[in-house]
Protein backbone atom coordinates (compact mmCIF):
# COMPACT_ATOMS: atom_id res chain seq x y z
CA UNK A 1 0.00 0.00 0.00
CA UNK A 2 1.12 3.81 -0.99
CA UNK A 3 2.11 5.79 1.87
CA UNK A 4 0.18 8.48 2.49
CA UNK A 5 1.11 11.99 2.19
CA UNK A 6 0.69 14.49 5.10
CA UNK A 7 -1.23 17.25 3.26
CA UNK A 8 -3.97 16.72 0.61
CA UNK A 9 -3.58 19.82 -1.12
CA UNK A 10 -0.06 21.97 -1.05
CA UNK A 11 0.89 25.07 -2.59
CA UNK A 12 4.44 24.96 -3.72
CA UNK A 13 6.74 28.34 -4.03
CA UNK A 14 9.18 28.35 -6.25
CA UNK A 15 11.41 31.66 -6.99
CA UNK A 16 12.59 32.08 -10.66
CA UNK A 17 16.05 31.65 -9.97
CA UNK A 18 15.45 27.94 -8.99
CA UNK A 19 15.02 28.00 -12.55
CA UNK A 20 17.76 29.99 -13.58
CA UNK A 21 20.71 29.09 -15.06
CA UNK A 22 24.66 30.43 -13.94
CA UNK A 23 24.20 33.05 -11.56
CA UNK A 24 20.32 32.42 -11.17
CA UNK A 25 19.88 34.37 -14.73
CA UNK A 26 18.05 32.91 -18.01
CA UNK A 27 16.46 29.42 -17.83
CA UNK A 28 18.56 26.23 -17.02
CA UNK A 29 16.25 23.22 -18.35
CA UNK A 30 18.30 21.19 -16.29
CA UNK A 31 16.75 22.80 -13.18
CA UNK A 32 13.71 23.00 -14.61
CA UNK A 33 13.31 19.39 -15.37
CA UNK A 34 14.80 18.61 -11.85
CA UNK A 35 11.88 20.49 -10.41
CA UNK A 36 9.11 18.97 -12.52
CA UNK A 37 10.46 15.47 -11.58
CA UNK A 38 10.08 16.86 -7.81
CA UNK A 39 6.60 17.92 -8.46
CA UNK A 40 5.63 15.19 -10.52
CA UNK A 41 6.85 12.89 -6.99
CA UNK A 42 4.78 14.70 -4.93
CA UNK A 43 1.41 13.71 -7.52
CA UNK A 44 2.59 10.28 -7.50
CA UNK A 45 1.25 10.91 -3.66
CA UNK A 46 -1.80 11.66 -4.36
CA UNK A 47 -0.78 15.63 -3.16
CA UNK A 48 -3.06 17.99 -5.34
CA UNK A 49 -0.32 19.94 -6.26
CA UNK A 50 -0.59 23.96 -6.71
CA UNK A 51 2.57 26.53 -8.21
CA UNK A 52 3.17 30.09 -7.21
CA UNK A 53 6.19 30.49 -9.68
CA UNK A 54 8.62 33.51 -9.53
CA UNK A 55 9.77 35.51 -12.78
CA UNK A 56 12.93 36.86 -10.87
CA UNK A 57 15.38 34.84 -13.06
CA UNK A 58 14.60 37.31 -15.83
CA UNK A 59 13.60 40.10 -14.06
CA UNK A 60 13.57 41.67 -10.06
CA UNK A 61 10.84 44.79 -10.44
CA UNK A 62 12.31 46.32 -7.75
CA UNK A 63 15.85 45.64 -8.74
CA UNK A 64 14.90 47.56 -12.14
CA UNK A 65 13.06 50.38 -11.08
CA UNK A 66 16.77 51.51 -9.29
CA UNK A 67 18.01 52.07 -13.25
CA UNK A 68 15.23 53.88 -14.38
CA UNK A 69 12.18 51.66 -14.95
CA UNK A 70 9.44 52.97 -13.08
CA UNK A 71 8.49 50.56 -10.39
CA UNK A 72 4.86 49.52 -11.81
CA UNK A 73 6.28 49.18 -15.44
CA UNK A 74 9.40 46.62 -13.87
CA UNK A 75 7.14 45.12 -11.30
CA UNK A 76 4.84 44.06 -14.98
CA UNK A 77 7.99 42.65 -16.56
CA UNK A 78 8.42 40.94 -14.09
CA UNK A 79 4.95 39.36 -13.84
CA UNK A 80 5.61 38.49 -17.90
CA UNK A 81 8.89 36.49 -16.58
CA UNK A 82 6.79 34.47 -14.28
CA UNK A 83 4.41 33.37 -17.38
CA UNK A 84 7.62 32.94 -18.93
CA UNK A 85 8.77 29.97 -16.67
CA UNK A 86 5.41 28.89 -15.94
CA UNK A 87 4.89 27.81 -19.27
CA UNK A 88 8.54 26.27 -19.39
CA UNK A 89 6.89 24.24 -16.57
CA UNK A 90 4.17 23.08 -17.75
CA UNK A 91 5.59 21.96 -21.28
CA UNK A 92 8.18 19.83 -19.41
CA UNK A 93 5.80 18.33 -16.34
CA UNK A 94 3.33 17.56 -19.57
CA UNK A 95 6.23 16.09 -21.99
CA UNK A 96 8.29 14.37 -19.72
CA UNK A 97 6.63 13.32 -16.88
CA UNK A 98 2.93 12.98 -18.78
CA UNK A 99 1.32 15.18 -15.89
CA UNK A 100 -1.81 16.96 -17.34
CA UNK A 101 -1.34 20.37 -15.89
CA UNK A 102 -2.91 24.12 -16.32
CA UNK A 103 -1.25 27.70 -16.44
CA UNK A 104 -3.32 30.18 -14.46
CA UNK A 105 -2.56 33.72 -14.91
CA UNK A 106 -3.61 36.74 -12.58
CA UNK A 107 -4.23 38.61 -16.15
CA UNK A 108 -5.81 37.73 -19.24
CA UNK A 109 -3.02 36.00 -21.66
CA UNK A 110 -6.11 33.77 -23.63
CA UNK A 111 -3.38 32.33 -26.39
CA UNK A 112 -1.31 30.60 -23.83
CA UNK A 113 -2.93 30.23 -20.18
CA UNK A 114 -6.23 30.55 -18.51
CA UNK A 115 -7.02 33.64 -16.58
CA UNK A 116 -7.63 32.55 -12.52
CA UNK A 117 -11.20 31.64 -11.53
CA UNK A 118 -10.76 30.35 -7.98
CA UNK A 119 -13.71 27.66 -8.62
CA UNK A 120 -11.76 26.84 -11.84
CA UNK A 121 -8.36 26.62 -10.02
CA UNK A 122 -10.16 24.09 -7.84
CA UNK A 123 -11.86 22.30 -10.03
CA UNK A 124 -8.67 21.25 -11.92
CA UNK A 125 -6.80 20.35 -8.49
CA UNK A 126 -9.66 17.84 -7.85
CA UNK A 127 -9.28 16.39 -11.42
CA UNK A 128 -5.46 15.70 -10.40
CA UNK A 129 -3.71 18.23 -12.85
CA UNK A 130 -0.96 20.35 -11.27
CA UNK A 131 -2.10 23.94 -11.52
CA UNK A 132 1.12 26.77 -12.33
CA UNK A 133 -0.23 30.31 -11.25
CA UNK A 134 1.96 32.55 -12.85
CA UNK A 135 1.82 36.45 -13.06
CA UNK A 136 2.15 37.10 -9.22
CA UNK A 137 -1.03 38.85 -7.90
CA UNK A 138 -1.66 41.11 -11.25
CA UNK A 139 -0.96 43.73 -9.10
CA UNK A 140 2.68 45.66 -8.91
CA UNK A 141 4.45 46.52 -5.63
CA UNK A 142 3.23 42.87 -4.43
CA UNK A 143 6.17 40.13 -4.51
CA UNK A 144 5.12 36.32 -5.87
CA UNK A 145 5.85 35.26 -1.91
CA UNK A 146 2.69 37.22 -1.60
CA UNK A 147 0.78 35.97 -4.33
CA UNK A 148 1.48 31.67 -3.32
CA UNK A 149 -0.13 33.68 0.30
CA UNK A 150 -3.33 34.81 -1.31
CA UNK A 151 -3.64 31.93 -3.70
CA UNK A 152 -2.66 28.97 -1.21
CA UNK A 153 -6.01 30.77 0.82
CA UNK A 154 -7.99 31.23 -2.02
CA UNK A 155 -7.61 27.48 -2.85
CA UNK A 156 -7.89 26.53 1.05
CA UNK A 157 -4.30 24.87 0.81
CA UNK A 158 -3.21 23.46 3.98
CA UNK A 159 0.72 24.06 3.85
CA UNK A 160 3.09 26.69 1.69
CA UNK A 161 5.90 24.83 1.07
CA UNK A 162 8.90 27.65 -0.28
CA UNK A 163 11.32 26.04 -1.98
CA UNK A 164 14.78 27.70 -1.74
CA UNK A 165 18.62 26.25 -2.03
CA UNK A 166 19.46 26.23 1.91
CA UNK A 167 18.07 23.81 4.75
CA UNK A 168 15.81 26.04 6.08
CA UNK A 169 15.35 29.51 8.63
CA UNK A 170 18.83 30.95 10.14
CA UNK A 171 18.87 33.20 12.93
CA UNK A 172 21.43 35.20 10.49
CA UNK A 173 22.24 34.82 6.58
CA UNK A 174 24.51 31.58 6.55
CA UNK A 175 25.94 32.61 3.65
CA UNK A 176 27.54 35.62 5.71
CA UNK A 177 28.08 34.16 8.84
CA UNK A 178 29.05 30.44 8.71
CA UNK A 179 27.95 29.85 12.40
CA UNK A 180 24.35 31.08 11.93
CA UNK A 181 22.05 29.22 14.09
CA UNK A 182 19.37 26.70 12.21
CA UNK A 183 16.07 27.25 13.70
CA UNK A 184 13.82 24.19 12.76
CA UNK A 185 10.78 26.05 13.69
CA UNK A 186 9.12 29.27 14.51
CA UNK A 187 5.86 31.12 14.45
CA UNK A 188 4.67 33.89 11.16
CA UNK A 189 5.12 36.67 14.82
CA UNK A 190 8.65 35.96 15.52
CA UNK A 191 9.72 35.93 11.74
CA UNK A 192 8.56 39.50 11.66
CA UNK A 193 9.89 40.59 15.11
CA UNK A 194 13.32 38.56 14.52
CA UNK A 195 12.91 40.90 10.76
CA UNK A 196 13.79 37.31 9.00
CA UNK A 197 13.49 38.47 5.02
CA UNK A 198 12.88 34.62 4.34
CA UNK A 199 9.19 36.17 2.96
CA UNK A 200 7.90 39.48 2.80
CA UNK A 201 5.60 40.99 5.68
CA UNK A 202 2.67 41.15 3.57
CA UNK A 203 2.91 37.56 2.85
CA UNK A 204 3.64 36.42 6.22
CA UNK A 205 0.83 38.63 7.71
CA UNK A 206 -1.61 37.03 5.02
CA UNK A 207 -0.41 33.22 5.96
CA UNK A 208 -0.57 33.76 9.58
CA UNK A 209 -4.37 35.16 9.31
CA UNK A 210 -5.23 32.60 7.62
CA UNK A 211 -3.44 30.04 9.54
CA UNK A 212 -1.25 29.03 7.31
CA UNK A 213 1.88 26.95 8.35
CA UNK A 214 4.70 27.65 5.87
CA UNK A 215 8.14 24.63 4.99
CA UNK A 216 10.96 26.37 4.17
CA UNK A 217 12.78 23.90 2.42
CA UNK A 218 15.94 23.11 0.15
CA UNK A 219 14.43 21.59 -2.86
CA UNK A 220 17.75 20.52 -4.35
CA UNK A 221 18.09 17.86 -1.92
CA UNK A 222 17.09 15.25 -3.83
CA UNK A 223 13.81 13.40 -2.23
CA UNK A 224 13.22 16.59 0.48
CA UNK A 225 9.74 17.34 -0.55
CA UNK A 226 8.28 13.86 -1.00
CA UNK A 227 10.01 13.48 2.64
CA UNK A 228 8.15 16.53 3.67
CA UNK A 229 5.11 15.25 2.79
CA UNK A 230 5.80 11.73 4.31
CA UNK A 231 5.64 13.70 7.14
CA UNK A 232 9.97 13.78 7.92
CA UNK A 233 11.07 17.09 9.81
CA UNK A 234 12.45 18.48 7.20
CA UNK A 235 13.36 22.43 6.70
CA UNK A 236 12.32 25.26 8.99
CA UNK A 237 8.22 25.18 10.09
CA UNK A 238 6.56 28.58 9.83
CA UNK A 239 3.23 28.02 12.08
CA UNK A 240 1.31 29.95 14.92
Amino acid sequence: MPEKARFKRILLKLSGETLGGRGGFGLDVKAAEYIAGEIKSSSDLGCQTAVVIGGGNFVRGEKLSHFGVDRSTADYMGMLGTVINGLALQSILEKKFGLATRVMTSFEMKAVAEPFFRRRALRHLEKGRVVIFAGGTGSPYFSTDTAAALRASEIESKVILKATKVRGVYESDPKTNKNAKFLPSISHLDMVKMGLKVMDLTALTLAMYNKIPVIVFDVFKKGNLVKLLLGQKIGTEIRG
